[in-house]
């Protein structure tokens, strides 16, 4: 007997012990054994044919990320060597430039949102940026990642990102990786007196309150309760609960969210092909003890968690909808340990809202994430130049000299309108105070102002 006929036997001896050993019906047992067999095959052929010596851990890396390349874009495998590189990003601070990326149909890969006062923003980088090259090396074809891979590196270093802006242009920057702390929770503008405190009215008379959720980390629960408490004791009559540029992050922190504004019901439904239904309910002793009308802002960057504890509010009526249609980002990814090396990052699940909508924006999809009720469209210029405002009042830690913007209902009716107009918020709080003065809470005075003003 040969050689290569002793080893193709071997081969054979080997695919059908594993085979036998493979849980699932025979069926599903035969599926693999052919699957297997494949593979072995074609490694066989290279091995014995190909014109020069190959690197057996590139092929066996290369032949999991083919399959994976078939799933979607957040189902990766994770070589031993990257495993560091996931954690921490979910626990309020890591290393890196500060931007939350997505990939798109085309394999493009997108920034969801920079985070504020992070090296990414203050060089420049947007929301909507399409990254080109990391380096100038080309990201077209690669995994998302693939691409985080490039973007992290030393502390401290330099990393240069070639980016394509939504109005079309190019635009090289440079930034400096840094130790990123991701802030969650902000107010309307900055304290005068004390800069790094924030001031969370909107509007005085009435009481309306303006919180912004940036991200949501380990620490957004146990802040923003104490804050809303707060707000309630000094006579809320009214909150605008800002997701805008929202990029998601825990889940366990959007549920806990809800359930301040939600007494009881379903939360979030988790679920998927080969995971049982998960129900998340909301429990009465957590929630908030005094309850106001709410609306929440959200556009096409709030992704994530955010559109859960936009969705959750809206299905259970809890709270209006303002803005324009969510990202669309509701998988769960889950780290599986393999039994060789290295770990899979595999989608297992999805999120559904308490009404059965699902999320997630699958390929080819036209119904996905979170319709407003009152649905604000921006142009790509006014969005660019909202997201500088709320990043300018983020960034300088001083107050600036007067509010980014001038809701309708309580605009100085004196002055030049030079100001930048934020006609989602806008319209917001004009909502809220009809709300307010149709409940019979308050008469609106015809003098009312922007809170501080």
């Amino acid at each position: 007997m040969n050689r290569e006929k002793f080893a193709w036997l071997v081969s054979i001896a080997l695919i059908a012990m594993l085979a036998f050993q493979l849980p699932g019906t025979l069926a599903h047992r035969d599926d693999e054994y052919a699957f297997v067999k494949t593979l072995i095959d074609v490694h066989r052929q290279i091995d014995s044919n190909y014109v020069e010596p190959v690197d057996e851990e590139k092929l066996r890396v290369g032949s999991i990320n083919g399959m994976m390349g078939e799933l979607d874009p957040y189902s990766i495998y994770v070589p031993p060597a990257r495993q560091k590189e996931f954690e921490g990003l979910l626990e309020g601070s890591f290393e890196g430039v500060g931007i939350e990326l997505s990939q798109l149909e085309n394999g493009d890969i997108e920034v969801i949102s920079p985070i504020p006062d992070s090296p990414a923003l203050k060089a420049g980088v947007m929301a909507g940026d399409v990254i080109l090259k990391v380096n100038g090396q080309d990201t077209r074809g690669k995994k998302i990642a693939d691409v985080q891979k490039l973007i992290k590196g030393p502390l401290g270093s330099d990393v240069r990102l070639t980016v394509k802006h939504v109005d079309g242009k190019e635009a090289e920057l440079t930034m400096q990786r840094q130790k990123i702390v991701m802030p969650t929770v902000m107010g309307y503008r900055r304290i005068a007196q004390n800069h790094d405190q924030w001031d969370y009215w909107v509007s005085r008379d009435p009481k309306i309150g303006y919180v912004r959720v940036l991200q949501f980390t380990e620490d957004t629960f146990k802040t923003i309760k104490p804050l809303l408490q707060s707000l309630l004791d000094q006579g809320m009559q009214g909150l605008i609960l800002d997701l805008r540029f929202n990029p998601g992050g825990r889940l366990d922190q959007a549920e806990q969210v809800v359930n301040l504004f939600v007494p009881r019901g379903t939360i979030v439904i988790t679920k998927g092909l080969h995971r049982a239904e998960q129900v998340a309910e909301a429990s009465p002793e957590q929630a908030l003890g005094r309850q106001v009308p709410m609306i929440v802002l959200v556009n096409e960057r709030s992704a994530s968690a955010a559109e859960i504890v936009a969705g959750s509010l809206q299905d259970h009526h809890r709270a209006l909808i303002v803005g324009a249609r969510t990202f669309g980002k509701g998988s769960v990814q889950e780290i599986i340990p393999m039994e060789e090396d290295g770990e899979l990052k595999l989608t297992v699940a999805y999120y559904y809202l308490p009404g059965g909508r699902l999320v997630h924006k699958k390929k080819g999809a036209t119904d996905w994430g979170v319709d407003p009720q009152i649905n604000v469209p921006m142009s790509e210029e006014a969005e660019i130049k909202l997201q500088q405002d709320l990043t300018d009042e983020a960034l300088f830690h001083r107050p600036t000299t007067q509010p980014a913007t001038y809701p309708a209902a309580t605009r100085p009716t004196t002055g030049p309108a030079t100001q930048p107009v934020d006609v989602q918020l806008e319209t917001a709080l004009s909502t809220m105070i009809g709300s307010i003065i149709l409940n019979g809470q308050r008469q609106l005075a015809p003098s009312t102002q922007p809170a501080g003003h």
